[in-house]
């Protein structure tokens, strides 16, 4: 079988791929979760991609991030329950129907299925630069407009963050993940309470790439 060379941007350009990005987004904003769509869709793309790419990975490596970090949640439009797994499987089906080569898809498949915090784990390089693209997506403009800020306390530290940066240096092998939160909207301690978790396994992840992970929040270092 003759195997095609397919690039991030035919996956962002992919009509299917945006359905069920979109259709998942619109099961979560039933749910009451937080924006997955598309914003969220293309910043985990591009935020995988350059991670693996500051630290010198290789070309098709940056891509093949780029590709998971886009379809990872596409699994949200079977379930919330289980969607790295379900988003996977539909992923294999995806991608072997554009005729991928057999060997990155088993790559792309891996990343979403170890993304979610639940099962997540990171296995290589891919799924370590997704689980940390996906986690550092913490903003308001995530926060959807039926939300009820006072009650929901996932959706408040999302509103609360006012600036979230990752950043990797390669030369210092450390990657810091930098947040501002408006404590008057919710104290730092309800961030570090609903995403230790997540955090940690960023450290994981960060582990795996030969880095140390840092989490500072209105400067001062909580991990």
């Amino acid at each position: 079988m003759e195997y095609a060379h397919i690039t991030p941007e035919e996956i962002y350009r992919n009509a299917e791929a945006g359905v069920y990005i979109e259709s998942g987004n619109a099961c979560m904003g039933a749910l009451g979760f937080t924006e997955h769509g598309k914003a969220h869709a293309m910043r985990s793309s591009r935020t995988a991609s350059d991670i693996l790419c500051a630290l010198g990975y290789p070309e098709r490596d940056c891509a093949l991030a780029a590709i998971a970090g886009y379809l990872h949640d596409i699994g949200n439009t079977v379930n919330r329950v289980d969607h790295a797994h379900s988003g996977a499987i539909m992923a294999f089906t995806f991608l072997k129907e554009l005729k991928m080569p057999p060997e990155e898809i088993a790559v792309i498949c891996a990343a979403i299925g170890h993304h979610d915090e639940k099962t997540a784990f990171p296995v290589d390089p891919v799924s370590a630069a997704l689980i940390l693209a996906d986690k550092s997506d913490v903003r308001r403009s995530r926060v959807r407009k039926t939300a009820v800020i006072a009650t929901d306390i996932h959706d408040r530290v999302n509103y609360a963050v006012v600036d979230a940066k990752l950043t990797v240096d390669r030369e210092n092998a450390a990657c810091v993940f930098r947040v501002t939160i408006d404590t008057e909207i919710c104290p730092v301690m309800e961030y570090f309470e609903i995403f230790l978790d997540r955090m940690v396994l960023c450290r994981k992840a960060a582990e795996l790439l030969g880095l140390t992970f840092a989490l500072i929040i209105n400067d001062t270092r909580l991990l």
